[in-house]
């Protein structure tokens, strides 16, 4: 028996698929509710607010806000800073200073005087969480893969034999699929949601970094979400869009950003040398492809 239920969350659709009771959905539900509520910086009562509000002293965090940060800092650490997620302070600066549903058209300048700092967090296993004074943690480039890891994983706990769980574009899936014959993911175009290719798994995460979905003004500048850590500015990199197949959705999301700043060439060495799979789609459209671990990118039918 198969089941799945899509609805918005984490600014993003959340879409479920379970092969188990249809009542493990509202399960589900609450859950990323759940997360949201603890990760979102929109929110101010959220744990991610507190730590950004209280920079500079430890902060008591739940065990999920915990893992959250520590996954954040793994990805800091696995992509060499490529991915950092002290970014905060240059994804206001460059407008994006509330959810995308409500950023307008032309943001107006951002001001924010936080730093960058992965290096200076430190997470306690007992829950405490400290962030240097003037350092702002953003969630966005690994909660929505973390997300779909823990829901996946969850779900099987609870009794699902297999489970797909997407979070605004970043995927988990493990066990038995609807069809028993595996899992196939369609990975979207940037500026075509027709697939530009598919991607067959039985365990695995997909995540896409794209800086054509969630663009804005800025004091009259084109901007989007991408921030390159070497620059403190949005990446004016070659690849308008890159696809990770990983072990974990979080890792995927972590590559995906990393490769997508690193450029066409690096990016796609990147995520080799560290035994992911991805997809780059270049500047004139053409794609570059990496495969790993048994993962190949077939042309969509």
């Amino acid at each position: 028996m198969a089941a799945e239920a899509t609805w918005r969350a984490m600014g993003s659709d959340v879409h479920v698929v379970v092969v188990g009771e249809p009542e493990l959905l509202l399960g589900a539900r609450r859950r990323v509710g759940e997360l949201e509520h603890r990760w979102s910086r929109f929110l101010p009562g959220s744990e991610v607010s507190r730590m950004n509000a209280h920079a500079g002293d430890p902060v008591v965090v739940s065990r999920d806000t915990r893992v959250l940060v520590e996954r954040a800092l793994d990805g800091w650490r696995l992509t060499g800073g490529l991915f950092d997620p002290t970014v905060l302070g240059d994804v206001i600066r460059a407008g994006y200073d509330r959810s995308f549903e409500l950023l307008e058209q032309d943001a107006g300048p951002g001001a924010s005087t936080m730093r960058r700092g992965a290096a200076d967090v430190t997470v306690d296993p007992h829950g405490l969480v400290w962030f240097p004074r003037g350092v702002g943690f953003d969630p966005g480039g690994v909660g929505k893969g973390l997300a779909a890891d823990l829901l996946t994983e969850e779900l099987l706990d609870a009794g699902a034999a297999g489970a797909l769980v997407n979070v605004g574009g970043d995927l988990r899936v493990a066990g038995e699929s609807p069809t028993g014959l595996g899992w196939c993911i369609d990975v979207e175009g940037p500026l075509d949601p027709a697939p530009i290719a598919r991607v067959g798994l039985r365990d695995g995460g997909v995540a896409t970094s794209s800086r054509v979905r969630r663009r804005w003004k800025n004091d009259g500048v084109a901007r989007h979400h991408l921030i390159d850590p070497r620059t403190g500015a949005p990446s004016a990199t070659d690849a308008p869009a890159v696809t990770v197949v990983a072990a974990e959705a979080w890792q995927a999301e972590v590559l995906a950003k990393a490769a997508f700043v690193a450029g066409a060439k690096a990016g796609l060495d990147l995520v080799a040398s560290l035994g992911a799979a991805a997809l780059t789609v270049r500047a004139d459209g053409s794609t570059w492809t990496t495969e790993a671990g048994g993962v190949r990118f077939d042309a969509a039918a």
